[in-house]
């Protein structure tokens, strides 16, 4: 049977007082006194109303939503993220609306349509590759505030928050570099993402300061997911003299090569240097410890909510570009090269 929805005019009448109480209770008015306030929540309660935020969104021309679209919630980095983002706006009275993309521009494309019908406050957005601004920019409209997320997305005029993967990629090169190696691959990603590219000419620079060549067979792409890692590990060694160490497009990448080199008899850490990228919670307690690059991506997630939260209140500001510090950490992945 269809059960008929609750009004404010059933709370009214089931406790004597008029809706304009109602809604002044609903919204948390100083103005109602604590003894009514108590037998309308008693009410409200009693008789299971749900109040239709959405609804009263639209009435007072407000939102307390934000969305969050990301490109790869499989991906630990962005469950961190997300887990930063909901803090900074639960702690501002926002929700968060998720969606993910699995580095689709089609399922972004429909993921942004839907969440854009419910007229978020503004959209936090980590865009799959392949991306064009212009054409995203057609979905959400000009008047819903956008913040990028980590790659760079041509043609859009929006906030951009960026790790700085030129810098933490050089970070990781040179510690390799000290540590004696020169057969240094960079494995994993995508060569077209921006972030791909920013990370390989971060270990370019390292790797041409040291007066050392950067071998293209070296250059080893792969989804940035342990398992495609893991399975691409062969790559390394199909020519000899192989390489002695990887620097690591991020920390899955980084895992699952560990997984691809202990299938071989490799050991990381004693015969073969590994290093990451983002520093998520499982780099500290992995097997060895995984030295890599910490971008602190739940702080990432308060950050671009906090900005986004700044757009909402102040939204004809120009719009900025943001860089988030990399620094290394180095743990047990890393070793001198073998008969060194």
């Amino acid at each position: 049977m269809n059960q008929r929805r609750v009004t404010l005019a059933d709370i009214a009448r089931g406790c004597k007082v008029s809706r304009a109480t109602v809604s002044l209770v609903l919204r948390n008015s100083p103005l109602v006194a604590a003894e009514t306030r108590k037998k309308v929540e008693a009410e409200l309660k009693r008789q299971g109303y749900v109040y239709n935020r959405a609804a009263a969104n639209l009435r007072q021309r407000t939102s307390s939503s934000v969305a969050l679209v990301v490109n790869d919630l499989s991906n630990p980095f962005f469950a961190e993220f997300a887990a930063g983002v909901d803090e900074a706006l639960g702690a501002a009275g926002f929700v968060t609306l998720l969606g993910s993309t699995g580095e689709s521009t089609e399922r972004q494309r429909k993921v942004l349509a839907s969440l854009s019908e419910h007229a978020p406050a503004g959209i936090i957005l980590s865009p799959a590759e392949h991306s064009d601004g212009n054409e995203l920019l057609k979905i959400v409209g000009t008047h819903t505030p956008v913040l990028v997320f980590n790659r760079k997305l041509p043609h859009a005029r929006w906030d951009f928050l960026a790790l700085d993967n030129r810098r933490g990629a050089r970070l990781a090169t040179e510690h390799l570099l000290q540590l004696g190696h020169r057969r240094i691959a960079f494995f994993g990603g995508h060569a077209d993402s921006s972030s791909c590219r920013e990370r390989r000419q971060g270990h370019a620079d390292a790797m041409q300061a040291a007066g050392i060549a950067v071998e293209p067979p070296w250059l080893i792409e792969s989804a940035p997911t342990r398992l495609q890692a893991a399975a691409q590990t062969s790559a390394l060694f199909v020519r000899d003299p192989a390489p002695t160490a990887a620097v690591c497009y991020n920390d899955a990448v980084a895992l699952g090569l560990m997984l691809g080199l202990h299938a071989r008899g490799r050991r990381p850490g004693h015969d073969f240097a590994v290093t990451g990228f983002d520093d998520i919670p499982e780099a500290a307690v992995c097997l060895p410890p995984l030295t890599t690059v910490a971008t602190d991506p739940r702080g990432r997630g308060r950050q671009a909510a906090e900005r986004i939260l700044q757009r909402v209140r102040l939204p004809d500001t120009t719009p900025s570009e943001l860089h988030a510090a990399a620094e290394l950490v180095v743990r047990g992945s890393t070793c001198k090269p073998p008969h060194s």
